[in-house]
């Protein structure tokens, strides 16, 4: 039986991700800071951004796995909007530590396994945010991107033992990670109210967006892929939107997402 251990899984697209990877006959251990009770999903208590903490949880589940960790799927994260001249310093870093370091941590965990297994799979959950950077929400695309740029140069460092590395990026996803978003609208009255109409209208795509299971279904069909594609888009409107993005002049591509919000 093949085992994937799941970030961020108690919640939105982890959850979705972990129960069908259940679902499929995987053994599935799911790390997050908050208690889960799925079925036939086996929680490990441990926040991302705490490394020793994590490395400890990798350890316990390759004791139980005899040193077996096939797929590792980086879900865990959380967003931070506001205006990048406002915006404190904890919170952006909070926005790194979270999304991108903690997606660091987690790929160092498993990698020693993987390595002594001669194969692998790591899947990290992006956003169509790293190729469109959005406006007052800035360190949210900036560390997707961060993201992105790991997993390439990760590809090339691990493909002599058999590890195959992807990117998943999803567009407007409907789950519970609008309303913990943690928003500051300091500066709006300088900024012509600019802020909250921003915020505003990407909560109301997201809310409006695709459920979770869709990028949970991404996600496992890109596991089981007989090699993974580096970079996989959810959604047909997304996919056109990440081609055009080829297409376009870096300067229009940045127009337009001005216009938008």
């Amino acid at each position: 039986m093949k085992t994937v251990v799941i970030t961020g899984g108690s919640s939105g697209i982890g959850l979705k991700t972990a129960e069908i990877f259940r679902d499929n006959g995987y053994t599935v251990f799911e790390i997050s800071r908050r208690e889960n009770s799925t079925p036939g999903v086996i929680h490990m208590s441990a926040d991302v951004t705490d490394n020793d903490a994590l490395t400890s949880v990798f350890s316990q589940i390759a004791e139980r796995t005899g040193n077996k960790i096939d797929t590792l799927v980086c879900c865990a994260g959380m967003g931070v909007s506001g205006a990048v001249e406002f915006l404190s310093d904890s919170e952006t870093r909070r926005q790194f530590d979270v999304n991108f370091f903690g997606t660091v941590n987690a790929v160092r965990a498993a990698l020693p396994y993987m390595r002594k297994a001669n194969g692998g799979r790591i899947i990290c959950v992006s956003s169509v945010a790293a190729v469109y950077a959005i406006p007052f929400q800035a360190y949210y695309s900036a560390s997707k991107a961060a993201v992105n740029a790991f997993t390439d140069a990760l590809t090339n460092e691990v493909r002599p033992f058999g590890i195959e590395v992807c990117s998943v990026m999803p567009g407007d996803i409907k789950t519970g990670f609008t309303a913990a978003r943690r928003k500051t609208a300091e500066g709006d009255t300088e900024y012509g109210g600019r802020i909250s109409k921003a915020v505003a209208a990407m909560e109301k795509d997201e809310m409006g967006g695709m459920e979770p299971v869709s990028v949970a279904r991404a996600v496992f069909n890109a596991a089981e892929r007989k090699h993974m594609k580096p970079l996989v888009t959810v959604g047909a409107q997304y996919k056109a939107l990440v081609c055009l993005s080829r297409v376009f002049s870096h300067k229009t591509a940045v127009r337009i997402v001005g216009k938008l919000y």
